[in-house]
Order: structure tokens, then C-alpha cells, then sequence
């Protein structure tokens, strides 16, 4: 498999992305950057990614400074980049980096997993790329790369045991973290999903599904089954004074640790109004707001009706009553900031 990794690396050498996360050619990567870097891109593009890791290493240009941050902060500054479990876990593990390893990340795979909110792809990513250890990524990207090498017709997911074995026999021992990013780097852009460019791949000559004809048939795939839609109230609560309520979410679950406005379960079937009524965060004269907020969700869809109501006085332990000229500023999930969205627009109709 020599012939595999040496081609691709002369293809990289000469076409290799420009990432902001990225180490130019003959400079040492930074572990902490390509920590960070990887944790972002989990679950998320490349083109996504990039804004929230120039803002962050901004604001935490070391690991020091993001262990000593506030989680908060953290959360503010990941709003809208979803999979919120990543940024407690980027905290914690940066805390741990701090305190049991003297603000160095460990080299190995078998360290690195040990720490908050590293799987087996991104300890290897880290071990290859940042310290140059003989580590096997597989992303999506270089399972397609590999299925199409091999013409593995076993389907995805039932596939990833095969394809990491087989990704494992193309590692070379030199210049691994290069193969590493010349892998992600061919998915990304000659190699994808659909219409792949074949005819200016460097692995051309041993790529089986080439020689079918039938790169675009690989890496087969199961059909998944269609998302559920869920269902969920939230009350829209505005004080005197203008206040408007917020709560934070609990540490465990979907969305965790995030603000929130207040509101019901998410359930298969809209709630009825008994449990409207339970989950109203006090007495009032709830109105409904014209409109549904929608958002998506690895595994469902989700519908949110909106209630709004307006109190002279409310009890200051409901929750966190912010301004509404300070809601850019609290850590608010993407779903939430839809929620807000819908009622200031509501409320400036209403003059």
C-alpha cells in the first residue's frame, strides 16, 4: 500500500487546502489549535467551523486562557455551532489539559481518549496531525475514499468496522498527520459523494470502484428512516419593567447547559392544554403568537408554538430575566434565537 500513500502525498503537497486551523507547510502544528480545530469540525463543515475558530482563538489564544475562562463565555461564543455537549466538554477537557498534564496535550491515542470529549477519530486526528504519530483518521470523507479504493459493497454504517481496518493498512509511517489531511483533503474535494473527479485522482490507477465505473455507487448506504416531528409549547414572558425570562436548560441532555425560554416537553403529540397549563411558568393571560418555530435535530424535527404574556410584577427567582437588548448576549441555542426572532417580530407589529 506504499504506492497509495506516496501518490497521495505528492497530490497533497501541491493541492492542499488552505484552513485557517491548518499549519503551512514545514511549520509544527499546535496541539491545543488542532484540538480545538478538530472538536469544532465534529458534526460540523469546515465552512461552518472556520468563523468560530478565528472568534475563539481570539478570545482563548491558549489552553490556559480557554481553562480559565468562565463556561458561559464558552457557551456564548459556541451559540449557533449546535452539539452544545462539545463546549462543555472543550472546557473540561481544557481544565484537565491545565491541570494533570502542565498545559500539554498528551501524544498518544490512548492519553488523548482519556479526556473529555475526544472519540476515537479525534484522538487520532490529534495524534497524527499535531505530534506526526503513525494514528489512522477516518472521517467520513476517507470512508468514502476507502470504500471506493476497495469497492467494499457492505453498507454504511454496517461498513466502519471494515473500512477502519482497511484505512489501517494505508497508514504510512512517514508523514502520517500529512496522509491524514491528504485523505480528508481528497473527500473533500476530487473524491465526493456525487459526480467525483476521477480523472484528476491520484489514486486513479488502484481504485477499484474506478476501474467498475461505479465510483458513484460507493460507499453504499442503508435507507434510513424518516425523522419523527416533536411537539413542545414555550412561554414568551415579559415583565413591567420589560425584563423577558430565561432559564438555563440541566447539564445533562439535549442542548445542556444552555439558556432557554421556558416551555413544555417535547413530545410526539402536541401538548394538550392541562400540560400547557403545568408548565406555564406562572398565572397569566397567555396569548398565542401567530406562526411555529421549526428546527431540526440529528434525530427529529421539532415544532414550537409560542405563547406570549405580559405581568407588572413576577417573581425574580422564575428564572434569569434579561433585557431584550441583552438577549445577543446570553448563550442561546440557534432553536431559542428563532423562539426570540418570532416574539420582538410579533411585538413590533403590535407597535
Amino acid at each position: 500500500m506504499a504506492a497509495v500513500s506516496e501518490a497521495l502525498l505528492a497530490w497533497y503537497d501541491h493541492n492542499r487546502r488552505r484552513l485557517v486551523w491548518r499549519a503551512a507547510p514545514g511549520e509544527t502544528p499546535d496541539p491545543y489549535r488542532v484540538w480545538l480545530s478538530e472538536i469544532m469540525l465534529q458534526q460540523t463543515t469546515t465552512g461552518a467551523a472556520g468563523p468560530y475558530y478565528i472568534r475563539f482563538l481570539e478570545r482563548f489564544p491558549t489552553v490556559d486562557a480557554l481553562a480559565a475562562a468562565d463556561l458561559d463565555e464558552v457557551l456564548r461564543l459556541w451559540a449557533g455551532l449546535g452539539y452544545y455537549a462539545r463546549a462543555r466538554n472543550l472546557h473540561r477537557c481544557a481544565k484537565l489539559v491545565v491541570e494533570r498534564h502542565a498545559s500539554r496535550f498528551p501524544e498518544t491515542e490512548e492519553a488523548l481518549l482519556a479526556l473529555p470529549g475526544i472519540g476515537a477519530y479525534t484522538a487520532a486526528a490529534i495524534a497524527a496531525i499535531a505530534f506526526d504519530q503513525p494514528a489512522t483518521v477516518v472521517d467520513g470523507n476517507v470512508e468514502r475514499v476507502v470504500s471506493r479504493l476497495f469497492a467494499l459493497p457492505t453498507p454504511l454504517p454496517q461498513a466502519k468496522p471494515e473500512l477502519r481496518r482497511l484505512a489501517t493498512t494505508l497508514t504510512p509511517t512517514t508523514r502520517p498527520g500529512d496522509f491524514a489531511q491528504a485523505m480528508m483533503d481528497l473527500g473533500a474535494t476530487l473524491c465526493s459523494p456525487t459526480n467525483p473527479a476521477c480523472g484528476l485522482c491520484p489514486l486513479r490507477p488502484g481504485c477499484r470502484a474506478h476501474a467498475e465505473g461505479a465510483a458513484d455507487r460507493y460507499p453504499a448506504r442503508s435507507e434510513k428512516p424518516p425523522k419523527p416531528t416533536r411537539h413542545g409549547t414555550v412561554f414568551w414572558l415579559q415583565r413591567g419593567d420589560g425584563m423577558v425570562l430565561l432559564r438555563r436548560r440541566p447539564e445533562r441532555g439535549l442542548l445542556g447547559g444552555m439558556m432557554e425560554v421556558p416551555g413544555t416537553d417535547w413530545t410526539d403529540t402536541p401538548p394538550s392544554p392541562a400540560a400547557v397549563q403545568a408548565a406555564a411558568p406562572m398565572p397569566a393571560t397567555w396569548r398565542r403568537l401567530d406562526g411555529v418555530v421549526t428546527h431540526t435535530f440529528t434525530h427529529f424535527h421539532l415544532e414550537l408554538t409560542v405563547l406570549t404574556a405580559s405581568v407588572r410584577l413576577a417573581d425574580a427567582r422564575l428564572g434569569t430575566w434579561v433585557a431584550p437588548d441583552d438577549l445577543a448576549a446570553q448563550a442561546l441555542p440557534t432553536l431559542f434565537r428563532k423562539v426570540i426572532r418570532l416574539a420582538l417580530k410579533s411585538a413590533g407589529r403590535r407597535g
